[in-house]
């Protein structure tokens, strides 16, 4: 009986570390040129909260518990960014150069291979021909997951995006995937994306800061107004956030600020406000792009921002570093 009793237990051992590791995804990477530092990596739409990947002599390992096919987004110290697609219990290999970061090769399932062929393909590409390259691809390819990621990529996560080509693209991947519940999710906000727009009025929206104030639309009253959203990983929006301090220094009482993180963190969000000496309110939840607000502005694109008037108009939106300051000067002045 004690023999039959125990035999029992080591099977319902085995099987349940037979099924811990079905739910098990690993990276394995190697990289010349690189070799010690932090890589972060990230579910595309929200799939899988922020993480830090420690690369020591060139070399790292990050492992995951996924239930499901996921996206992942690695970024490295550069802010390239590179897509992987996991799967639960598969290991796939990232190889490469630190110095040309396009031409890494994602190797372990096909998904990743055909991946990193369209990568190799547009790496020389200039902007307008990597998108025409991803709608082709989409075309050709609407039953591919590669799909989600380009649509969001190269047509959603970018300055002023074409709502009718994403209506479009979206809609192919839905007749080839209708069990897609991000492109689903993506196409029902289209609405709401498409009324936040320069010469419409802010929406209406109320949320907790970071120290856990009301933040709301009605507290954007000065003579000119930013919404400015930032990540601690993004460079390009740290120096936006750094502008608008120094805007706000030089013309007191004419410029408010509110910020939106999409850090992962919402501690690592908490060091650059305190490193920083962010005098405004900080909108962070931890949700990244999945983030209510966001959804809720429209706000797609990173570094992006919204510039309102004193009536609460949208005069601007997703201005670069050098536009975004002469558009503040010209409607302080």
């Amino acid at each position: 009986m004690k023999q039959a009793c125990l035999l029992a237990l080591v099977a319902a051992f085995l099987l349940c570390s037979c099924g811990d590791g079905q739910k098990k995804f690993k990276i394995e990477g190697s990289f010349k040129g690189f070799n010690q530092g932090e890589l972060y990596v990230y579910g595309l739409n929200g799939a899988q909260k922020l993480d830090t990947i420690g690369v020591s002599r060139g070399e790292f390992t990050y492992k995951a518990d996924i239930t499901e096919p996921t996206t992942l987004i690695v970024v490295f110290p550069n802010f390239s960014e590179i897509p992987v697609f996991a799967e639960p219990g598969v290991t796939i290999t990232m190889e490469g150069d630190a110095v040309h970061l396009k031409e890494t090769e994602v190797k372990g399932t096909n998904i990743n291979k055909e991946m990193t062929a369209f990568r190799l393909k547009t790496s020389a590409m200039m902007p307008p021909g990597v998108k025409g390259t991803a709608s082709q691809y989409i075309n050709e390819h609407a039953e591919s997951p590669i799909c989600t990621y380009l649509l969001t990529k190269y047509f959603v996560m970018v300055p002023n995006p074409d709502f009718d080509t994403i209506q479009k693209l979206g809609n192919m991947i839905m007749k080839a995937q209708p069990d897609n519940k991000e492109v689903a999710a993506l196409l029902k906000k289209l609405g709401a994306l498409r009324v936040v727009k320069q010469g419409a009025h802010l929406p209406t929206f109320s949320v907790k800061g970071l120290k856990g104030e009301t933040v709301s639309s009605a507290d954007l009253n000065a003579k000119v107004n930013v919404i400015s959203l930032w990540a601690s990983w993004n460079y390009e929006s740290i120096s936006i956030q750094n502008l608008l301090a120094r805007m706000q220094r030089e013309n007191p009482g004419k410029l408010k600020v509110v910020s939106i993180s999409v850090d992962g963190s919402v501690k690592d969000c908490q060091h650059i406000v305190d490193r920083d000496s962010v005098k405004w309110s900080t909108v962070c939840d931890g949700r990244m792009w999945e983030s209510p607000i966001l959804q809720q502005l429209g706000m797609t694109y990173l570094p992006d921002n919204i510039v309102i008037d004193g009536q609460g108009k949208i005069v601007a939106r997703t201005l670069n570093y050098q536009d975004l300051t002469n558009k503040i000067k010209e409607l302080i002045e």
